[in-house]
């Protein structure tokens, strides 16, 4: 995915040193405190959340914007569903 990753974000989740199922339950939780449309960007180091992040997107209809890999990190950039 193309996207600009100096982008600023509203909000970052820090799920680095988590196994799954954590990353992703923490990632419902802050979800639900933001505000549509903010922008998220979440840092994990499990590599399931190279599968799963994209399907919790996916079924909660929160926009994917950007993935990458630094060393043994994984970024996302997501954007919050409007409504």
């Amino acid at each position: 995915m193309s996207f600009p990753f100096d982008t600023p974000c509203d909000a970052e989740l820090d799920a680095s040193g988590l196994h799954c199922p954590e990353p992703v339950m923490l990632l419902h939780n802050k979800v639900r405190d933001l505000p549509p449309g903010a922008l998220l960007k979440v840092v994990a180091s499990d590599p399931s959340t190279r599968r799963d992040i994209p399907k919790f997107c996916l079924f909660l209809g929160h926009e994917l914007l950007g993935q990458a890999e630094e060393g043994s990190l994984f970024l996302y950039w997501i954007r919050i569903r409007l409504g």
